[in-house]
């Protein structure tokens, strides 16, 4: 019967475009053992660009295509047939599936080709290929007309590039001969979109005959005009200054998902503009680059989030133009889901779907066998041969087309059992319910019938025969014992198999486990003991929440007793606060099974929040929402935020954020953080709270960076001094990062003479910078300068600092600084002190000290190390220094013309050094392994060495440069011992000449696996130094 049921078993597709190759007398009907399937490409055409001159004069379109059997070739050009296996063709030629062009034209051969694939299973088409024929006309020949600017004045020269396709080229301009081109820099700029040639300022230098040249990558061609002579004319004495006038600018744009793009943006002026970008409403992307000394905006990856409106600002002295417009993100269709090989039984119900994401949003269109199939779900009700094919899901949009390919096959066959066969041997528990599986292969779905020996079998009160065949027994008894026969049948033929049913007692359980209450680090056992059948085997299994409980892996806290008889009780050990939860315990035959619950409440700190997230993001404030956390038995009351911001000193360098409100309640799950700084990276923290105190934390958010804002904090500490060749030197003190408050931060340092209306100013890029330095040649002694810095960035500047005065001296400091006095502060380091030199502008005037220190008889003066410090302090810090060494310090006082007389010298001996013999340590674990013991041998002073004053030891993590920092005048120390994580601890010796060299030893936690711990209690002092002889000792 089996046999005879596989050999009706059959495949058909139904291939319409195959129609014309197949016999009329031959059978679509295929063996079940058959390995055909439809075409499949492996190489698809390619758009191509032919240049209109190429000496090759051939073409050649590849198509590649799996199938079995062999697929046959056709091409198509713009929706007619290439007909060459019917008539040759002097132009076409097959090799392989490839088609060539021999002798290309471009009125017969450019436009859209379509490899066609089909086999008896089917057809399937490609992508369309476009084929363009390019080409790159000559110039003008016309001589261009000479150009007469002014220096100091902009210009613009014309390319007017000649007819091309494609219509995507290079620019160049060459200056006076080949191959001298011009490289762009801030005055020149060469537009990629016009061609033309932009010079901001002209200068003398720029005369010349300059000429555009055009090269065409895809085919390979090159063009340059004839040249154009410019011809600078002299400036007005002065110079005059023209405002920032933007003449490229970008236009509304259509950028590609995932592509790059670049925007232009570029001004005439004098001076040359300086041009920034930004985006309106938001920051510029992250994967942004500004080149060419800004007039070029490259966005990387172009991402959807990235549309919006762009500008770019030019500006100088003389004023500012600016340009905005917007940038439209679009994308090709993407598959989201797609078509897949499928076989379906006759007169089944199927649904083909396909999802594509793009913008615009993409259409769907199917094809069967090549034709156009309908749009949207293909659904069938019944399916019958005529449905199998090939089918093609086309998603398409402006930006492109995407196909998915996929055989439908639709099968029948008679009902056979001998993958499936009803089980020989079956059991059920009394009084409860049987299934007896009746699954065969078979299409279309056959129809059942149940036999119990020779009683036939209906749906009733005691019965129930499923859709897929399966008989279900109700409240078994041992009446329900016997032998049980499947009938199926359908169209294409029957078949049956036979099972025995056997009823066994049912599996009870007769000790339940209760509920349960106990605090974290108690222990309690849930009983549960069960009755069963004893022809069977028993097996207990337990579930927390629905979850395996692993006796191998969680054996630290569960453990099943198995020391009563038909019993498997659950030891909870040590419990933690997550092991509360619902206790699922479940007595098992291979028959049946039965389960019991209890809820088992451990209490303890809350559990950590959930589901951290941020939104709602602005300059100085987040709101954030997470989800509550298990109180774990006591009520919460409240929750702390916490954050961490890009300058935390290590990673677990949290604090305590400001809220609104303030007091976040045990309900709260939404808070709104303030206070926080503008662009800044940070990532947040939920604590919940109890009696107990603060539980576990929730993970970190996700990190997240404030916008953008105009910065609020000035530069400090601002002076200057002028040099004797008119440098004007400006200095300050740079804002910490945490106030860049933007990208693109810099400094704008404004300066004047006190009778001057108008400042001049400068632009400092780097926000690390100290200083800048203006050369003015008509700044003469005893001028007041007045100066001023503030912070910009990308979003605007901040307020001005303070303004501060600078004289430009009429001479060196002529008195010398007094009272100079010095101590030492270690070995190698001393403090030094002295009186400031009376200034009175601008005759005696002081922008700071030298100080100078040498050894009194082993140094030559003229090598003595050098201190440079501000005006405004009297004392500094001298370092570097060679221990027990006598030495000399002068001080003087400097101004930008020179350094003034020398002070008496101040004589001081720096200490002895600290010893260099490194401590040698032991360490000791007590044997109820809750204390560790360190010792160390005690170290004596050499002649030369200073005095041991005591140690200093810390105790840190690994991998983290602070911890906690003890001193001491003894030779031992103890610790708990640390129950997780890796720590090392650091000990040395102090002197006053300094801390001598750092002894470490390792330490495991018992998590970890940490050192062997003994049971017995923590031995006193005196067992410790008597145990030291046998310990291992680390001298590093």
């Amino acid at each position: 019967m089996a046999t005879a049921a596989l050999l009706l078993c059959a495949v058909s597709s139904l291939l319409s475009v195959a129609e014309a190759y197949r016999m009329p007398w031959e059978r679509r009907m295929f063996d079940d053992e058959a390995t055909g399937y439809g075409p499949v490409f492996e190489e698809e055409p390619q758009d191509l660009v032919y240049a209109e001159d190429n000496p090759d004069q051939r073409i050649s379109m590849n198509c590649r295509v799996r199938a079995n059997p062999p697929a046959t070739i056709r091409w198509w050009l713009n929706n007619w047939e290439i007909k060459l296996l019917e008539q040759p063709d002097e132009y076409y030629s097959l090799v392989g599936g490839n088609l060539v062009i021999t002798n290309p034209n471009k009125n017969k051969h450019a436009g859209k080709y379509v490899c066609v694939a089909s086999n008896i299973y089917g057809t399937i088409i490609s992508k369309e290929a476009t084929v363009k024929f390019g080409f790159l006309d000559n110039f003008a020949t016309e001589e261009r007309e000479p150009v007469f600017v002014k220096e100091g004045q902009g210009v613009v020269l014309l390319c007017d590039p000649p007819n091309r396709d494609p219509y995507d080229v290079k620019f160049h301009w060459l200056y006076n001969d080949y191959p001298n081109f011009i490289d762009m820099d801030r005055r020149r700029f060469i537009s990629q979109t016009t061609g033309n040639l932009y010079i901001a300022m002209v200068e003398a230098s720029d005369v010349g005959n300059y000429s555009c040249f055009v090269s065409s990558p895809k085919i390979a061609k090159s063009v340059f005009s004839k040249p154009i002579p410019l011809i600078p004319q002299p400036a007005e004495n002065p110079p005059k200054k023209y405002a920032a006038d933007i003449k490229v600018k970008f236009p509304k744009t259509y950028a590609l998902l995932a592509k790059n793009i670049t925007l232009e943006c570029f001004a005439l002026g004098n001076p040359i503009p300086h041009i920034r970008w930004r985006k309106l409403d938001a920051d510029l992307p992250p994967n942004y680059e500004v080149t060419m000394n800004g007039a070029l905006l490259h966005l990387i990856n172009v991402q959807y989030e990235d549309e919006g409106s762009y500008e770019c600002e030019a500006l100088n002295v003389k004023g500012k133009d600016w340009h905005r417009q917007w940038l439209y993100v679009e994308g090709p269709p993407e598959w989201a889901s797609h078509i897949n090989n499928t076989e379906m039984d006759v007169g089944s119900e199927h649904t083909m779907r396909c999802a594509a994401m793009g913008k615009p949003w993409p259409w769907i269109r199917w094809l069967k066998d090549g034709y156009s199939y309908g749009k949207g779900e293909l659904k069938f009700s019944s399916l019958t041969f005529a449905d199998s094919g090939m089918y093609q899901c086309v998603a398409e949009n402006p930006w492109g087309t995407i196909y998915a390919n996929a055989e439908l096959r639709v099968t029948a066959c008679a009902p056979t059992f001998e993958y499936n066969p009803v089980r020989k041997q079956l059991l059920g528990a009394r009084d409860g319910r049987v299934v007896i599986e009746c699954k065969p292969r078979a299409a279309p779905r056959p129809k059942f019938t149940w036999m119990k020996g020779k009683e036939k079998l209906g749906n009733s009160t005691r019965y129930s025969v499923w859709l897929d065949g399966s008989l279900e027994i109700f409240n078994a008894t041992n009446d329900d014992e016997g032998v049980y026969t499947c009938f199926a049948e359908n169209d294409r033929g029957k078949g049956n198999s036979t099972g025995t049913l056997t009823i066994t007692d049912a599996t009870k359980i007769v000790v339940a486990p209760s509920d349960t209450e106990l605090m974290v680090g108690e222990s309690t056992v849930l009983p549960c003991t069960a009755s069963y059948d004893p022809s069977l085997d028993l097996t207990f299994i337990w579930h927390v929440d629905f979850i395996l409980i692993d006796f191998t892996t969680q054996g630290e806290h569960f453990e099943m007793l198995l020391d009563r008889e038909n019993s498997g009780d659950l030891l909870i050990k040590n419990a933690l606060a997550k092991h509360s939860g619902r206790y699922y315990c479940t007595a098992q035959t291979v028959v049946d099974n039965i389960t019991v619950t209890a809820d088992v409440l451990v209490k303890g700190l809350p559990g950590p929040p959930g589901g951290v997230m941020v939104e709602e993001v602005r300059d100085t404030s987040v709101k954030i929402i997470w989800t509550r956390g298990s109180e774990h038995g006591l009520p919460i009351t409240h929750h702390i935020v916490q954050s961490r911001d890009f300058y935390a000193l290590d990673p677990d360098h949290w604090k305590e954020a400001k809220t609104s409100p303030v007091f976040l309640d045990r309900y709260a799950t939404a808070a709104e953080v303030v206070d926080l700084y503008p662009h800044m990276l940070y990532e947040f923290r939920v604590i919940a709270v109890n009696e107990l105190g603060p539980g576990e934390s929730s993970w970190p958010s996700k990190k997240i960076t404030t916008w953008d804002a105009v910065p609020v904090v000035a530069p400090t500490d601002v002076g200057g001094f002028v040099g004797i060749n008119g440098e004007l030197t400006i200095t300050w003190t740079p804002i910490q990062p945490q106030y860049y408050y933007g990208k693109k931060c810099g400094y704008v340092v404004a300066f004047k003479p006190h009778e001057n209306y108008d400042w001049g100013w400068a632009t400092v890029t780097d926000p690390e910078t100290r200083r800048y330095v203006h050369r003015d040649l008509y700044i003469t002694p005893g001028t007041e300068i007045q100066v001023k810095v503030k912070a910009y960035n990308s979003k605007g500047e901040g307020p001005y600092s303070l303004s501060s005065v600078v004289y430009a001296p009429e001479g060196v400091p002529t008195e010398q600084p007094l009272d100079v006095y010095a101590r030492p502060v270690s070995a190698t380091e001393a403090l030094v002190w002295w009186l400031p030199v009376f200034q009175q502008p601008p005759l005696q005037w002081v922008d700071g000290y030298q100080v100078r220190y040498w050894r009194k008889y082993d140094d030559n003066e003229a090598a003595a190390q050098r201190v440079l410090v501000g005006n405004d302090m009297n004392h500094t810090r001298l370092e570097n220094m060679l221990p027990d060494s006598h030495y000399l310090i002068e001080v003087r006082a400097y101004n930008g013309v020179g350094l003034g007389p020398p002070s008496e010298h101040c004589e001081m001996f720096t200490r002895r050094p600290p010893p260099t013999r490194r401590l040698r340590l032991f360490k000791y674990v007590s044997w109820s392994g809750r204390w560790l013991y360190l010792s160390w041998d005690h170290i004596y002073s050499y002649w030369n060495e200073s005095f041991i004053e005591g140690y200093k030891i810390l105790y840190r993590k690994e991998g983290y440069r602070y911890g906690k920092l003890y001193t001491t005048g003894r030779h031992y120390i103890d610790f708990p011992y640390p129950e997780t994580g890796d720590y090392v601890i650091e000990v040395r010796a102090h002197c006053e000449g300094g801390d001598g060299p750092i002894a470490r030893v390792s330490v495991q936690g018992e998590l970890a696996g940490g050192d062997a711990v003994a049971t017995a209690q923590s031995l006193s002092l005196a067992s410790i130094l008597l145990f030291v002889t046998a310990t291992m000792a680390i001298d590093l």
